[in-house]
């Protein structure tokens, strides 16, 4: 069955913050996609996109890498391309964390952070990260396919105080 109904195609994702102040350890925080089956939608991903990886089939890339906040603009852009994704996969959640090897650090620590979701030019939702300061590592957005095959974004923002890797299980099991 075909439907009127597009959803989203083509979205990006887009993370900036401010460099730590001058004699810190630098603020480290990453964009990472956890992908889900249809069949599994919670749980473990089917596989996790993040610096330095891109999805097996290239519709989920991480086309800008920052390590400290520096540069004019977002320090970090995914762009997840949902038109171009298999059926197989029926949810896609986005995160942020920060990277924990200088010493425990939270969303409070960084400064002016912004996290972006556009498709397009169409804002479809940002936050600031300014109701979890004591959050290490937050999902930030989640795309749902529906019944007749379109994508749905869900606004969400969810903190998570753990280490990286362990946030990675975590997202996925509401």
């Amino acid at each position: 069955m075909s439907s009127l109904n597009k959803g989203v195609g083509k979205v990006e994702v887009s993370l900036r913050w401010d460099p730590s102040p001058l004699g810190e350890a630098p603020h480290d925080l990453d964009i990472v996609a956890a992908t889900y089956t249809a069949e599994a939608p919670h749980g473990e991903p089917a596989y996790v996109v993040h610096f330095d990886s891109r999805s097996p089939d290239g519709t989920i890339n991480l086309t800008r890498d920052s390590k400290t906040g520096q540069g004019f603009g977002s320090d970090e852009v995914m762009t997840l391309e949902f038109e171009r994704l298999a059926p197989t996969y029926g949810r896609v959640l986005v995160g942020v964390v920060i990277q924990q090897r200088d010493g425990h650090q939270v969303f409070g620590d960084v400064a002016n952070t912004l996290v972006k979701v556009t498709e397009g030019h169409t804002a479809l939702g940002q936050d600031d990260f300014a109701g979890l300061p004591t959050a290490t590592a937050a999902v930030v957005a989640e795309f749902v396919r529906g019944d007749t095959g379109e994508w749905q974004f869900r606004e969400v923002m969810r903190g998570y105080d753990t280490e990286p890797q362990v946030f990675i299980s975590l997202m996925g099991s509401d």
